[in-house]
């Protein structure tokens, strides 16, 4: 098969390699798309190491159609379209997935599109809902709500019945948000975050914060939960060590989660999804949840779709097509 490799000076290029094989309780599916994440860029620039015993080609999430079924599956079969949910191995167009980080690619979805759903939806849902505890009595800020995460984050929660702030660059991506269900989207350029979450909440603050900043917006952050708020972390854009007031933790009585998918165990990978499943899943059925996609770029082509997540170009998600 042909699949995107990382050659000198963080360079990527499509080589042939050799075809997966599934391994018992996997099943092997031929790639239709592939989702593009910002921790792909991380991992081709030596960052973020794939888990001991993954692929090394990069790539989390994919949609696509088995091709094979690996010893013990038969939940699943031949030729089934599904969106699958990976530790690698997505930049290919052939990827062994474990059957328990399979999704169904819904009735009216174009496979294509489904790509752009598994990483962010679990990852929104697993941190929002699971550990973030939203509940539609919640206001929550998602930050970054023009991103892969952002975006879904955004759906989710509406879907929910949360009241929904995020932030954006701009006021045309704040505009879109405001169009995928944010109740206030506030544009991180030209005004200040803090204030206006704190005039839109009368000084209240918010339930559940989802976090793509990391040490950056520690102090912010803190600041703008609610009693008993919940700080939700899932990224580090502006640093990995900060400063935090513990005090003032402590006075509101809040918490902070801080979390990755990738890395985490086989079966807590299925339970998540198995919940994404059977939650979030039934919501593209009525449209409350769709893939937001900025571009699709031939897999040949991997290199300008990190430029374009890079240079700040995409809303949503950058779909790579073998």
């Amino acid at each position: 098969m042909r699949a995107i490799t990382v050659i000198a000076d963080q360079e990527l290029e499509l080589a042939d390699v050799p075809d997966p094989t599934p391994g018992p309780g996997e099943v092997l599916v031929r790639v239709a798309a592939t989702g593009v994440n910002r921790a792909d860029v991380l991992q081709r620039a030596g960052h973020y190491p794939p888990p001991p015993g993954t692929s090394d080609v990069m790539g989390l999430e994919v949609s696509g159609t088995i091709a094979a079924l690996g010893e013990g599956v038969t939940a699943w079969r031949e030729g089934e379209q599904v969106a699958a949910l990976l530790a690698g191995g997505g930049y290919a167009e052939l990827v062994a997935v474990p059957a328990g980080q399979l999704l169904p690619v819904p009735a009216g979805l174009d496979l294509v599109d489904a790509a752009a759903l598994p990483e962010a939806v679990c990852t929104a849902w697993a941190n929002l809902v699971q550990s973030g505890g939203l509940t539609n009595a919640d206001t929550v800020l998602v930050h970054g709500g023009s991103g892969g995460v952002g975006s879904a984050a955004i759906q989710l929660a509406a879907a929910l019945g949360a009241r929904v702030l995020t932030t954006a660059g701009g006021p045309e991506r704040a505009a879109r948000c405001r169009e995928l269900g944010a109740d206030l989207a506030i544009d991180y350029r030209a005004q200040d975050v803090v204030e206006e979450v704190e005039r839109a909440t009368d000084g209240r603050g918010v339930d559940v914060i989802l976090d793509v900043l990391g040490a950056g917006g520690l102090p912010g952050n803190v600041r703008m939960l609610a009693t008993n708020g919940r700080l939700v972390v899932i990224g580090t854009q502006k640093g990995r060590k900060g400063e935090l007031d513990l005090g003032l933790l402590m006075t509101k009585r809040a918490s902070i989660h801080a979390a990755t998918l990738r890395a985490r165990p086989l079966e807590e990978k299925a339970a998540v999804v198995a919940d994404v499943r059977e939650r979030a899943w039934p919501l593209l059925d009525d449209g409350r949840l769709r893939p937001v996609i900025s571009h699709r770029v031939p897999l040949a082509e991997a290199a300008r779709a990190h430029e374009l997540l890079e240079n700040g170009q995409v809303f949503g998600k950058v779909l790579l097509l073998p």
